[in-house]
């Protein structure tokens, strides 16, 4: 009876990860580039063998499987990189990216450190020194660095992100594109940063400017899935419910007979 007290208990510890995650998802349906996220769990099935010989709590010593409860075990979140759909906006300097691939990103932190992120929101705008920066005052790079141009002078941007004033070339939009997304994580709002095993490929992606990707997360869907966790999460509520009323009738009523 206690086991299911701790089953249950873990029921709503799952329920409330996938609520967060899914408000999350609902936050940033607006935002532009925004790739929705997911979550995963285990059953307890699924995670006995690996239990049995789990060595990373004590070194060499393996846990009793006495420590374990019978709930679901929480899992990994992940990233749905799906491209999200077009809007137009006339914008010279909106950006959106057809295919597979990254904006890379000239990111300041507030010690002073720079580091290169990568973002899939091309709302790109000019400063007042001419620089092509991001909504936050971030550089966007090209293939030569920073992007630097003539605010007075008419802008073209072609599909293979070349950049011409005048009719004449200035700078390329760097876009870069790694092997295997398991290797990036979030930063901030709306970056990724790669972690230690990533590697960088060429990119394929078509560059299209007076579009914006919008975020590829499907609201009604979204909200449904909030449903579902909802009535799942009263589910395991009840449960506890039970258990606690069958406990305090033993507790309180059998030692009575």
């Amino acid at each position: 009876m206690v086991k299911g007290l701790y089953t249950a208990y873990s029921g709503l510890i799952n329920e409330q990860n996938r609520m967060d995650v899914l408000t999350n998802n609902l936050a940033n349906s607006a935002t532009n580039g925004y790739k929705k996220e997911g979550a995963t769990s285990q059953a307890f099935n699924d995670v006995l063998a690996y239990k049995i010989k789990d060595t990373s709590e004590s070194p060499n010593l393996a846990r009793r499987i006495g420590n374990m409860n019978l709930g679901v075990k929480v899992g990994e979140n992940y990233t749905d990189y799906s491209q999200g759909a077009f809007k137009v906006t006339d914008n010279t300097f909106d950006i959106a990216l057809s295919g597979n691939g990254f904006f890379n990103i000239q990111f300041t932190n507030k010690a002073g450190e720079t580091s290169t992120k990568y973002t899939r929101d091309g709302s790109f705008t000019l400063n007042k020194e001419g620089y092509l920066v991001t909504k936050d005052g971030d550089y966007v790079m090209g293939t030569n660095g920073r992007i630097k141009l003539d605010p007075l002078k008419s802008t073209s941007i072609d599909s293979l992100g070349n950049i011409a004033q005048d009719g004449r070339t200035v700078a390329r939009i760097r876009v870069t594109d790694f092997a295997d997304y398991n290797y990036l994580e979030h930063y901030g709002e709306n970056y990724y940063q790669p972690v230690e095993g990533a590697t960088p490929k060429a990119a394929d992606a078509l560059v299209y400017s007076g579009y914006l990707e919008t975020s590829n997360v499907q609201v009604v869907q979204e909200m449904v899935e909030m449903i579902s966790v909802s009535r799942a999460y009263e589910s395991n509520q009840k449960m506890i419910q039970t258990f606690d009323s069958t406990l305090e009738i033993a507790a309180n009523q059998l030692g009575r007979v």
